[in-house]
């Protein structure tokens, strides 16, 4: 079976969560199957399995969960972003807004030194607003984003102009 019919197989949709109108893309059923979770590491680490790679950025919440089998696969460190107020030395911010609510993230401001070559990687691709906040965050610390990967890119809400200029990667799309 391909990755992107193997996801879709293991997505479980909710509809109107966490608002009316949304129908939410719940990843755990494919995390909790150990074959197709080791699928969709593979599948996003082998674009770079050749490329020196300093660090992977998780976006909070579920990004955590790839990002961190994505650096063990890759052999390389991990950095987080997450929601404010729950970094505990010091950050730098950045608002950003989803299809249904706006917030701030956070990164640690030696979370990445200067030129080091990071992978930035979520679960899904929507309005872009998070992804394009974590890439703002990540060029104030001048690191080099080698690629943005998604494990879903729900593509009616075209998050991908948000993103412009940038090598991006959804492995399913909706």
């Amino acid at each position: 079976m391909d990755t992107e019919k193997l996801i879709k197989n293991k997505i479980r949709e909710i509809p109107d969560w966490p608002k009316k109108g949304v129908n939410f893309k719940d990843i755990t059923p494919l995390l909790q199957d150990k074959n197709a979770f080791r699928k969709i590491i593979d599948e996003l680490a082998w674009p770079y399995l050749d490329k020196k790679i300093d660090k992977i950025v998780g976006i909070d919440a579920r990004g955590f969960l790839l990002a961190s089998a994505l650096a063990y696969k890759l052999k390389t460190g991990i950095t987080i972003i997450r929601k404010k107020g729950k970094l505990p030395a010091k950050t730098i911010s950045q608002k950003y807004s989803l299809e249904y609510a706006s917030n701030f993230i956070e990164m640690h401001c030696d979370a990445i030194k200067a030129g080091e070559k990071v992978i930035l990687v979520d679960d899904v691709l929507a309005t872009g607003g998070t992804m394009r906040a974590a890439i703002n965050l990540v060029n104030q610390l001048r690191g080099k984003i080698l690629g943005i990967e998604f494990l879903i890119e729900l593509t009616d809400l075209k998050g991908r102009k948000n993103l412009r200029g940038h090598k991006i990667r959804a492995l399913a799309k909706y």
